[in-house]
């Protein structure tokens, strides 16, 4: 038997309903409360092959308005780029000690960024970082030279995206308690991150269904109408 809470949040939502952007807000913020802030998501199904590795979706977007979760950063650099990381707002950050640490075991951080000349090293924990999608990559701005800007770019809630392979692309776009004009706001600004995203070989219609959820409620499916820039 359906949790009264279950059965309070089936009296606002219509299963097979396309909702517009705005009315799904609503009844995310609508639904009985629980006892955290839940976090926003969206699942968007694109119409990608995802078994060709060439057709991956993948990129990164600066929400406009963070995602309200206080990421755990930490960066691998060396000499006066380990004070600037400091400086920039690092929450760890070392080169052989932190290696070191990593390796036995320690996994409780969010994000990882490296110096270029650090990679050698940090690629020697794809085994711990790979599986957690937390392997620093030039192509999401996590092996940079510039550790500073990165480290305030990801505070204040740059993000990256991929496909599953299920051709899914799966993030976080903030928090219940945000007003809807800035949870309106990071959706747009992901989405359209992934439509320009779009492989170069992907044939056929790209942008396929949209769901957005949250951490306890209903995940209702959307209009992409309106969203997407022409």
């Amino acid at each position: 038997m359906a949790s009264k809470r279950g059965r309070e949040i089936a009296k606002l939502i219509e299963i097979q309903k396309l909702y517009k952007l705005d009315e799904a807000i609503d009844i995310l913020q609508k639904c009985p409360p629980v006892k955290f802030d839940q976090s926003v998501d969206i699942a968007l199904k694109t119409g990608i092959d995802a078994q060709k590795s060439e057709q991956q979706v993948r990129g990164v977007v600066s929400l406009p308005n963070g995602t309200g979760k206080t990421l755990v950063v930490v960066v691998f650099a060396k000499g006066d780029k380990l004070q600037e990381a400091l400086t920039a707002g690092a929450d760890v950050a070392g080169n052989e000690d932190l290696f070191e640490k990593i390796k036995n075991g320690w996994t409780d951080f969010d994000v990882v960024i490296s110096t270029p000349d650090m990679m050698r090293e940090v690629g020697k924990l794809g085994k711990v970082l790979g599986p957690r999608g937390l392997m620093p990559t030039p192509k999401a701005g996590t092996v940079t030279a510039n550790v500073g800007d990165a480290i305030k770019e990801i505070k204040k809630g740059r993000i990256e995206f991929k496909s599953d392979k299920h051709g899914v692309v799966s993030a976080g776009v903030g928090k219940v308690s945000f007003a809807k004009e800035k949870l309106k706001e990071n959706v747009f600004a992901l989405i359209n991150a992934i439509a320009r995203a779009k492989p170069a070989t992907a044939k056929g219609h790209y942008l396929r269904s949209l769901v957005l959820s949250s951490t306890m409620g209903p995940g209702l499916k959307i209009d992409l109408s309106g969203i997407v820039e022409a």
